[in-house]
């Protein structure tokens, strides 16, 4: 059977996959969602949902450092990655092992394209279209809620020592603007730039992630103590997860809106 990924690769499979192993957090999370858990063999230290996975599935290291030699020994016959939280060194060198398939996930659209093009390869199509569906209810609906507010500029920081924000062309992007929110990250920056104080000066709303970088409310109350725009600490995996995560983000994405 052939197939292709996000990246345009060709990817050759013999049978529909039963040993998979997963290098992408939120598409970890998306396979469970599928009914495919007892399929998966191998997944990353930082595939964390649901939170009891790790306790029985093998780790096979993080997101960008693998043990290929520890892949090898899982004999899967298929390896679920992304063009952006794994490297093409790791890529390369797994397609040795097992057959590869890439997302490309930037927007909404590659979002549901990708759950899309899973659910046909390991044949969970209607399971697919049920979490499209719901995602596209609670964007929906979203949309609705946050149509008559005011868009407010904002600067979204990933990392710590030394800051570094979201940009454009990043999925995070598309859910801030989803959400109404002005990134003020030059569209000629980088995807994800190193920040000094003229961003934060240009920005009326600043938040912190909780991933990858761990920020936590000390952080907020630091910077809050240093600047004058308002710091909310919140939720990567409702920003960056692009699977069936989607699903619980209508709910969330009201609390930063403050309405009820």
């Amino acid at each position: 059977m052939e197939f292709v990924d996000q990246l345009n690769r060709k990817v050759f499979l013999k049978k529909t996959p039963s040993r998979i192993v997963s290098l992408v957090p939120s598409q970890t999370e998306l396979l469970v969602d599928f009914g495919l858990r007892k399929s998966i063999v191998g997944i990353t230290k930082f595939c964390v949902h649901p939170p009891d996975l790790k306790e029985e599935k093998k780790i096979v290291g993080g997101t960008k450092k693998v043990n290929f030699d520890k892949i090898k020994a899982l004999n899967p016959d298929i390896i679920i990655c992304n063009k952006e939280e794994n490297t093409e060194e790791m890529v390369l060198q797994l397609e040795s092992i097992a057959p590869v398939w890439v997302s490309d996930v930037k927007t909404i659209a590659e979002s549901l394209s990708m759950i899309g093009m899973l659910g046909g390869i390991f044949k969970k199509g209607e399971k697919a279209s049920e979490i499209i569906s719901k995602i596209e209810i609670q964007l929906s609906e979203l949309h609705q809620v946050i149509k008559d507010i005011r868009t407010r500029k904002v600067l979204y920081l990933i990392w710590k020592d030394p800051y570094m924000a979201a940009g454009k062309n990043t999925f995070i992007d598309a859910l801030l603007q989803l959400n109404n929110f002005k990134n003020i990250i030059d569209s000629k920056a980088s995807r994800y730039p190193e920040i000094g104080n003229m961003e934060f000066k240009k920005a009326d709303l600043i938040f912190l992630s909780t991933e990858p970088y761990p920020f936590k409310k000390k952080d907020v109350l630091k910077l809050n103590a240093e600047i004058k725009e308002e710091v909310k600490l919140v939720d990567g995996e409702f920003f960056s997860w692009y699977g069936s995560r989607l699903i619980k983000s209508l709910n969330y994405f009201k609390t930063l809106h403050k309405v009820e």
